[in-house]
């Protein structure tokens, strides 16, 4: 079909004529050839509209960067807690669709890293995998509040039934790895599972109101508990003779070695505790302890108050007495070294009893003769402003007692010769009196 009016640039010929290639409709020049138009698109500006890139294809080709760093977050985690391979693909299916909910698209990067451990929490949870959000909260180094309002978030979105996990659930499903009912064990040496559990259980809150569970490893604490709970129950001479490593053979477990160095701290707590109790009258002690666990457990809320109790008395009359000798030695406040002055009246009592419940607080630098003295210092602990605190409270964190030493980088010496030139600007903070200012300025007028 020829169309009139049209000239071919190429050779500027009229025989233009309208050619059907496929769909797309053309006008050729049938003398040269030459394509003179392609239809509508040649009237169009050269781009077209900008489209971003969530309504485009290629967010559908290639996930955003911070997805694949979740997803690989998402991995070490799983890595770090040794789960199995259900575990760790079921969370990365809930990660990716939470990553693309609208609530978490537009949040901070330590949300969405939350929002990874998270993930892997309530995968662990449905799968019955014993992992607590205090685990992922110290894996993710975040606050444990965050944790939990992410985790309620993400469960509701994801319209998630997760199971609701507790130590006894934990204690109870560890406990049947241990082999010592009477179908396993002599009669001597058997107990029953539920028993076993409660007791357990039982010594697994005592030790977290005590600090022992903080920042450990789970099993360890489960196992050191199981096996003074196994003592406790008939602690008879042939129980109390089995250690750790023969226990966990007739159990048929794996030992794991921290569990030894929580059986000790779970001792001490039970002996002071234990020295409470009114109507023992021997000296309670790591190897006695076991016989005073079921009273101990019983009444373990009063035992603790009257534990603290008589701990702060203690530091009270402590600090009396050091009050007491530095007046003797001359070292008290003025108004107490005037001769004929008398002991310490009510309001320095109040202060040693002040001073006393501060010793309970993190270590705070106090210069106030009543301050209770820190035993065993040497002279590094003594020179040291904030000495440790933990060696001053009946029940501290473990890793406070046991601190690590760090090593103190010293400050780099620098030869000084007194040579050096002083700024103008620095003479100023060597200034001290008025007279020093008028001799200053006069000897700047001098020099002008």
């Amino acid at each position: 079909m020829s169309r009139a009016g049209l000239n071919c640039p190429g050779c500027g010929s009229s025989n233009v004529v309208e050619d059907d290639l496929y769909c797309q409709a053309q006008l050729v020049c049938a003398d040269c050839g030459s394509v003179v138009s392609e239809g509508v698109l040649a009237n169009e500006p050269v781009g077209g509209s900008e489209v971003s890139y969530s309504r485009t294809t290629a967010v559908t080709k290639k996930p955003c960067a911070n997805l694949i760093k979740g997803l690989q977050r998402v991995k070490a985690i799983c890595r770090i807690l040794r789960v199995h391979q259900e575990i760790e693909d079921l969370s990365r299916t809930y990660y990716d669709q939470a990553y693309r909910h609208e609530s978490f698209i537009k949040v901070s990067l330590q949300k969405k890293e939350v929002l990874a451990g998270c993930c892997v929490l309530v995968s662990c949870r449905l799968l019955n995998w014993p992992i607590t959000m205090g685990t992922i909260s110290c894996l993710l180094d975040a606050d444990p509040m965050v944790v939990g309002v992410v985790y309620q978030e993400m469960v509701k979105i994801l319209n998630i039934e997760a199971p609701i996990v507790n130590v006894t659930d934990v204690m109870e499903a560890h406990s049947q790895e241990y082999k010592v009912s009477s179908l396993h064990v002599p009669e001597e040496l058997a107990e029953d599972s539920k028993d076993l559990t409660k007791r357990a259980v039982a010594l697994v809150e005592l030790a977290a109101d005590t600090w022992i569970v903080t920042g450990r490893k789970p099993v360890p604490i489960m196992m050191a508990a199981i096996y003074l709970a196994w003592q406790s129950l008939r602690p008879n001479k042939q129980r109390l003779k089995f250690s750790l490593d023969k226990f966990c053979q007739i159990a048929k477990v794996n030992k794991h070695k921290p569990a030894l160095k929580r059986i000790t701290e779970i001792k001490e707590v039970l002996c002071k505790l234990g020295k409470e109790i009114p109507w023992v009258r021997e000296a309670v002690t790591p190897d006695n302890v076991v016989w005073q666990v079921e009273d101990i457990l019983k009444h373990r809320y009063a035992l603790l108050r009257r534990a603290l109790r008589t701990h702060e008395d203690a530091l009270l009359a402590e600090c009396q007495a050091s009050c007491e000798d530095s007046e003797n030695e001359g070292t008290a406040p003025s108004r107490s070294s005037v001769p004929g002055e008398q002991p310490p009246d009510a309001s320095d009592v109040e202060q040693c009893e002040l001073n006393a419940e501060k010793v309970q607080r993190p270590g705070d630098g106090n210069d106030n003769p009543c301050t209770v003295p820190e035993p065993h210092s040497d002279t590094q602990e003594s020179q040291d402003p904030a000495p440790n605190w933990g060696k001053r409270v009946l029940f501290p964190p473990p890793c406070v007692v046991h601190a690590k030493r760090r090593r103190v980088e010293q400050p780099e010496l620098r030869d000084v010769t007194g040579d050096e030139e002083i700024n103008d600007s620095e003479i100023d903070s060597y200034i001290r009196t008025p007279q020093e200012a008028r001799d200053f300025a006069l000897t700047q007028k001098m020099f002008l």
